[in-house]
């Protein structure tokens, strides 16, 4: 049972400032949402703010857990971080990240509570480090030779227990609060005032027996998390001849030349006018927050835009490599599905396969086509 540290504080809820120190990137912070919405159920009336890298910022505006967003940008300091949360007076803090530097923030902020996990150095900027939790299973990344010695014996690794998925690492810390522990499906919400800029932008609107599908070929981390482009425009070739679907592609500016590639092939192959729209690049996150949710289903790899695709509500067909679904799958929303290929060294949690990608390579076209054609898309 996690004590609550704060419940005893001798404070009305409506005085209470809470900071969060949200994470650094989008899959990560949109893992953290179920400890959000149990912290505001805790904290109805309490003003709990968030502070997010400002390239996130545009994803916690109009949030129903959040009273306030702020932000910091890669040129502004530690120090003056810290000074200017000084002045909100905050009377507790959460720091999600592992990271020094969000311990040391809050210690800057002068905030008197702060809470988060205890790790080395860290812990002297906490006044309360919480230790890990038991289940916590670490993303050991896997030398050369460790992958070639797990080949060789063949033997698949055993099972990562559901407990030690990462969801359950911010509701620890927002337990020590005394919100709830018990998980929930990560949740972003889309206003209406998003949906309607989206469409002035791009021509999404609504076609009768041609829904939209979404299709996510990249995954910054590394080609290690990436199930090969040519595959992708395969599989989206195929569905569209099955279901007529229309494709919407996402992905960074570093992905503009995969997406370009698998627009080119749908296009080829494509027997109706206007069955592709490349949005690679050019969206800001609550564009493409409202863009992957009037999608009827997304195809992509294990990276940040899954994990928003799943929290708008939309059904993924997710494709596994070096990372364990176990630990950062959208394991927690009910229309997702994981597909993978069970080999010995996988999870290597590697940027770069040492060997022939055979967890990914392995997945073959039929099993993404099926898993995409399990989802009700015309609901």
């Amino acid at each position: 049972m996690c004590a609550p540290h704060l419940s005893s504080l001798n404070m009305p809820d409506a005085h209470e400032k809470i900071l969060i120190r949200s994470t650094n990137w989008l899959g990560d912070a949109v893992m953290t949402t179920p400890a959000l919405q149990r912290l505001r159920q805790a904290r109805p009336n309490s003003h709990i703010a968030l502070l997010t890298p400002q390239k996130l910022a545009g994803l916690w505006e109009g949030q129903p857990f959040l009273d306030e967003v702020l932000s910091f940008s890669p040129s502004e300091n530690i120090w003056e971080v810290g000074q200017r949360l000084r002045q909100n007076k905050f009377s507790a803090a959460i720091a999600f990240p592992n990271s020094v530097r969000s311990a040391l923030e809050l210690w800057l902020a002068g905030i008197p509570r702060r809470i988060g996990f205890r790790r080395g150095a860290r812990g002297l900027f906490l006044s309360r480090a919480v230790p890990r939790r038991p289940e916590e299973t670490p993303m050991h990344k896997r030398s050369d030779e460790e992958v070639r010695q797990l080949i060789a014996r063949g033997i698949l690794p055993p099972p990562i227990p559901g407990a030690a998925h990462h969801v359950h690492d911010y509701l620890k810390l927002t337990g020590e609060l005394g919100a709830s522990t018990d998980p929930l499906p990560p949740r972003i919400w889309v206003s209406e005032q998003q949906a309607a800029e989206l469409m002035l932008r791009w021509p999404l609107q609504a076609v009768e027996g041609r829904p939209w599908f979404g299709l996510n070929p990249g995954a910054e981390y590394g080609p290690a998390k990436r199930w090969p482009a040519e595959r992708f425009a395969a599989a989206a070739i195929t569905l569209q001849k099955k279901t007529r679907c229309r494709w919407l592609l996402f992905g960074g500016r570093a992905d503009q030349s995969t997406t370009q590639q698998i627009n080119s092939e749908i296009q080829r192959a494509a027997t109706e006018p206007d069955s592709v729209l490349n949005l690679a690049g050019q969206t800001t996150l609550p564009e493409l927050a409202a863009a992957l949710k009037i999608c009827r289903l997304v195809l992509t790899n294990d990276t940040g835009p899954m994990h928003l695709a799943a929290a708008v509500g939309t059904p993924v067909i997710v494709l596994f490599g070096s990372t364990s679904p176990e630990l950062t799958g959208p394991t927690f929303s009910p229309s997702a599905q994981i597909v993978h290929n069970a080999v010995p060294c996988a999870p290597c949690f590697r940027r770069e396969c040492p060997i022939d990608l055979r967890c990914l390579n392995g997945i073959k076209l039929a099993q993404v086509v099926e898993a995409a054609l399990r989802v009700p898309i015309h609901n």
